[in-house]
């Protein structure tokens, strides 16, 4: 039996199913640390994102702060912060919430700017209020790139939660760490899979939400835009040309 195989008969072995360590223990975990992560950076991204977006403030600086905060090492500031803070879930959160507002923020200013300005100034021209006009249109609008960016903040977030575990903080990377620490190379590759597994998931998941995300109009007026674009591509196709002989 190779490598792969054992790893997966691992995950279904019945002594890893139970008890405090089991796999879905583990794997509950890694999802609240995920969920909470990730609802915290969109509280603190999308707001700033959208007035970025709206107001066309601040994008050179948002950029180059997100840009500083993707260079920084997560494990060494996880660490640090397990120093300051001590062990717990905190460190670990804060750190993977300093990872996911780059993306999230990301998507949402660009998702904003992204917008026809013609859009936008025929929204106004109809008396709508600065509040309606984001409300209304801009939101709408942005939010498959909105959703795009949580999609990619949610993957970092799910990869990089394994190093919760390098402070005892719960979360499949356990089975990582305990693994390398008795050189159980088998188990190392059984929580890697799980690992692999959910973020594929979650993958699926978040690309069905964006592509619902799309408005049913810019849905509609795209797919109408290309059928009428065919239609006079072949209609000059068939126009006979000027001056030639049938």
């Amino acid at each position: 039996m190779n490598l792969f195989a054992q790893g997966v008969a691992w995950i279904f072995a019945p002594e890893n199913n139970t008890g405090s360590n089991a796999i879905l223990v583990r794997l509950g975990e890694h999802l609240g640390i995920t969920f909470v992560t990730v609802l915290i950076a969109i509280v603190i991204a999308v707001p700033l994102g959208l007035v970025i977006g709206h107001t066309g403030k601040g994008r050179s600086l948002a950029v180059g702060i997100s840009g500083g905060i993707r260079a920084l090492p997560t494990l060494g500031v996880l660490t640090l912060l397990a120093l300051w803070i001590g062990l717990g879930l905190e460190a670990p959160i804060i750190s993977l919430v300093i990872l996911a507002i780059p993306s999230i923020l990301a998507g949402t200013y660009s998702g904003v700017e992204a917008i026809d300005r013609v859009t936008i100034d025929a929204a106004r021209a109809q008396g709508m209020t600065a509040w309606q006009v984001l409300g209304r249109v801009e939101i709408p609008l942005a939010l498959p790139l909105i959703v795009g960016g949580i999609r990619a903040a949610v993957l970092q977030v799910i990869a990089t939660a394994t190093l919760a575990a390098y402070i005892n903080s719960g979360g499949l990377g356990g089975y990582a760490f305990s693994g390398l620490a008795n050189s159980d190379y088998v188990e190392v590759l059984g929580g890697s899979l799980l690992v692999i597994a959910l973020a594929i998931v979650s993958e699926i998941v978040f690309a069905a939400l964006q592509r619902l995300a799309v408005p049913a109009g810019v849905s509609a007026g795209t797919s109408g835009d290309a059928r009428r674009s065919t239609r006079r591509s072949g209609s000059r196709a068939q126009t006979p040309v000027e001056g030639t002989t049938p």
